[in-house]
C-alpha cells in the first residue's frame, strides 16, 4: 500500500527538480509584493482581465507547501491549485490534471498567453500528471508557468527547463 501510494504521488503531479524559486532569498510577502506589481506593469491592457485575475490569484500562493490531494494555501497539489484559482474566478475546473487537460480548447504552445494551462507527462509517456498555469511569455518566446511542484511547492518555473521542456505535452485555453 505505502508503494501505491508513493507511486500516485510521482504520478499525479510529478517533480521540479531543476526548477527556480523566484526571489529565493526574500520572504514571501515581499515576493508576492512585488510579482503583483510587476504583474499589473506587464499585463495592463495586455490580456482580459479574468486572465489577469487568475494569475494574481495564483500568485498569493506562491510559496505555499506542496500536499498530495491539498487545494487549499495550506497546501496544493498541481491540480488542486488550478482548481482553487480559477474557481475563485467562477470557472469550475475537474479536480484531475488529466480531467483538465481535456477541458476547453487544445491550442498550440505558440499562441499559448497568460491563464491558459500547460500539460505534462513527469512519469514519462503520454499520460497527463502535471498541469500549470502559463504565467508570462516573455520577449524571447520563452513560457513561464506557476504550479505546484512536489519538491519546492508553489512556485513558477520555465519551460525552457530541460525537465520541463522534456515532460511537455499541450497547452489547453479555457478562458
Amino acid at each position: 500500500m505505502r508503494f501505491f501510494a508513493v507511486s500516485v504521488l510521482v504520478i499525479s503531479c510529478g517533480s521540479s527538480k531543476s526548477a527556480a524559486v523566484k526571489g529565493k532569498n526574500s520572504t514571501k510577502s515581499t515576493i508576492k509584493t512585488e510579482n503583483l506589481r510587476a504583474l499589473d506593469s506587464e499585463f495592463d491592457g495586455k490580456i482580459s482581465s479574468s486572465a489577469k485575475s487568475i494569475l494574481k490569484d495564483a500568485e498569493h500562493y506562491l510559496g505555499s507547501p506542496y500536499k498530495y490531494g491539498g487545494n487549499t494555501s495550506s497546501g496544493f497539489d498541481c491540480s488542486g491549485l488550478t482548481v482553487k484559482v480559477f474557481d475563485e474566478n467562477g470557472l469550475k475546473l475537474p479536480r484531475r490534471s488529466a480531467d483538465q487537460a481535456d477541458f476547453g480548447k487544445k491550442i498550440d504552445i505558440k499562441n499559448s498567453q497568460p491563464g491558459d494551462l500547460l500539460f505534462f507527462a513527469t512519469a514519462g509517456g503520454t499520460m497527463v500528471s502535471h498541469v500549470g498555469i502559463v504565467y508570462s511569455i516573455e520577449k524571447d518566446g520563452e513560457v513561464k508557468f506557476i504550479h505546484a511542484s512536489t519538491s519546492k511547492g508553489v512556485i513558477i518555473s520555465s519551460l525552457n527547463e530541460k525537465y520541463w521542456n522534456k515532460a511537455y505535452l499541450h497547452a489547453q485555453r479555457v478562458l
